[in-house]
């Protein structure tokens, strides 16, 4: 019986870490995204430039240990190797979803998003599986026993999970799980379809009574309903809360603003355009490929000059930035803003096309 748990705990450990390390370096500025967000939390922001490479190295370590427990390979190491970064795992999704610093934890990237609770969760079993191991690591038989023969396949394993991720870090993703992705009709992730509902808010007031000091918590349907209103020794202090009663429909893309430099809203007149439209992306300018915006503007003056096609620039930094930008490499595209984080959703690369 303990032979089966240990098997299932190997089996069910060995493959989730693989996939987990398989999804996240699939897209690895993703994932890099991510910890620039817990490296903010931390006060750690002088890693935030080297996130990437951490989030490489990240995916390639859940991979390996994944792939090692599997083949039984060096069971003391791969286990304590396991139980420390599990632990880590654990305590941080704690944090995040008892502080709600992270909203999204990111362990199975874009693919299966998990609230921090959800992942605090998924942690806790993992743990409790990998404590099987790890008290039953001795019991683990290697597929392969002699030392060169499992010495040469952790190496494969170590170059070909790297590899994945140094590949889809400069290609692109393999698999786009993110709601621009090709094909995809932008305006119809951005509504509510026919039949669902919205989130449903409640507003919270926080009322003292004046002669007796009595506090309490009412909703502003209770405070109309009970009438509370119209006895003046009531008052609300503070300010009104807005608090989620219910979860509903959410828009796969909510977060999409674009407007111009004085602020006028755009997104409509851009995403819902009948016409052709060349929509360059390029969240961050100061740190943009330089190489590729000569080639892109290049693209814009022949879609311009040759096909009348609108060509438009959107970037998150600040028009001030974006002008002197424009000036120093001679684009030629209308400029609009967006935040940074739905602009990094449209495309990886920086710059990009849409």
């Amino acid at each position: 019986m303990k032979n089966i748990i240990l098997s299932i705990s190997r089996i069910f450990v060995g493959v989730l870490f693989i996939f987990s390390g398989l999804i996240k370096a699939n897209d690895p500025l993703g994932f890099g995204y991510k910890l620039q967000e817990y490296f903010e939390v931390f006060h750690l922001n002088f890693l935030s430039g080297a996130a990437t490479g951490i989030a490489i190295l990240l995916c390639t370590l859940e991979i390996i240990l994944g792939a090692l427990l599997l083949l039984g390979f060096w069971s003391k190491k791969v286990a304590w190797g396991l139980l420390v970064l599990i632990i880590f795992f654990t305590l941080l999704t704690f944090v995040s979803a008892a502080f709600k610093v992270v909203t999204s934890c990111g362990c199975f990237g874009d693919a299966i998003p998990l609230t921090p609770w959800q992942s605090f969760s998924k942690d806790l079993i993992l743990l409790a599986l990998i404590l099987v191991i790890f008290f039953n690591k001795h019991h683990i038989k290697p597929v392969f026993t002699k030392p060169a023969v499992q010495r040469n396949i952790a190496i494969l394993i170590t170059l070909v999970a790297l590899g994945f991720g140094i590949f889809t870090y400069n290609v692109l993703p393999i698999i786009d799980f993110l709601p621009y992705k090709v094909g995809v009709h932008i305006p119809s992730q951005m509504i509510i379809p026919p039949g669902e509902k919205p989130d449903e808010y409640e507003i919270m007031y926080h009322l003292v009574n004046k002669k007796t000091k009595e506090e309490k918590d009412m909703s502003d349907k209770a405070y109309l309903k009970t009438e509370i209103w119209k006895d003046n020794n009531w008052e609300i202090v503070g300010e009104p809360v807005q608090r989620l009663v219910k979860k509903g429909y959410e828009p796969k893309i909510k977060d999409l603003k674009i407007t111009d430099a004085s602020g006028t809203d755009y997104t409509k007149e851009l995403i819902e355009n009948p016409y052709y439209s060349l929509i360059f992306v390029a969240y961050d300018l100061k740190n943009a490929n330089q190489a590729a915006v000569g080639k892109l503007n290049a693209l814009a003056i022949n879609a311009t000059q040759q096909f009348n096609i609108r060509t438009v620039l959107l970037t998150a930094n600040s028009a001030q930035d974006a002008e002197a930008f424009i000036k120093k490499n001679n684009l030629f595209s209308e400029v609009f803003y967006a935040d940074a984080v739905p602009l990094k959703s449209m495309v990886r690369a920086n710059p990009g096309v849409l």
